[in-house]
């Protein structure tokens, strides 16, 4: 009789601590999944596509850096001006903010210098696998962007929208496809 009991005794107890690890181990998916979602977003890109209505093809390559805190984006466009320098150039950094539970951006970029404000930062809380992103140019504009990861085929969707005064206008539709 007591070796039943402590046969019972033994496996209530292994239960409760299955499920105490498999609770935690949950709990920590769930909170390692935006970081999840960017891993997928590390690697060299071809970025294809329309910006400001023209076609265009960009290089990108992104790296995890600082131990893991942000994704760096170096895109550079293929498209050269006279003295061999690339029409466009930008330096991203996005990293994930655990206790507001959203995504953080710094887009810095060849178009123009800006002051390093706090308003330059985009924010976003992901959707599924979206990183909607909204950088706040003012009460009356802002501009949307999202990043849409497609598992089907392991490729990202960039969208770019211009709202000023509620209507919105498309900036850039690319696609980024994995280089080899």
């Amino acid at each position: 009789m007591n070796s039943t009991r402590a046969r019972i005794c033994r496996f209530l107890c292994l239960i409760l601590v299955l499920g105490v690890c498999t609770q935690g181990s949950g709990q920590q998916d769930t909170a390692n999944a935006p970081l999840r979602l960017l891993d997928h977003l590390a690697g060299k890109w071809a970025m294809t596509g329309t910006l400001g209505g023209k076609p265009t093809t960009h290089d990108v390559e992104a790296e995890w850096i600082l131990n893991r805190e942000y994704l760096h984006l170096h895109e550079v466009s293929r498209k050269k001006k006279a003295n061999g320098a690339p029409v466009y150039e930008a330096i991203v950094f996005i990293g994930w903010d655990p206790k507001a539970q959203q995504f953080a951006c710094l887009w810095l970029d060849s178009t123009e210098a800006w002051d390093f404000t706090a308003h330059g930062i985009m924010r976003g809380k992901p959707i599924g696998t979206s990183i909607p992103l909204v950088f706040t140019v003012s009460p009356s504009e802002a501009f949307h962007t999202t990043f849409i990861y497609q598992e089907n085929n392991k490729t990202w969707r960039l969208l770019i929208e211009d709202v000023t005064n509620g209507k919105s206008n498309r900036f850039a539709d690319v696609r980024l496809t994995p280089l080899l």
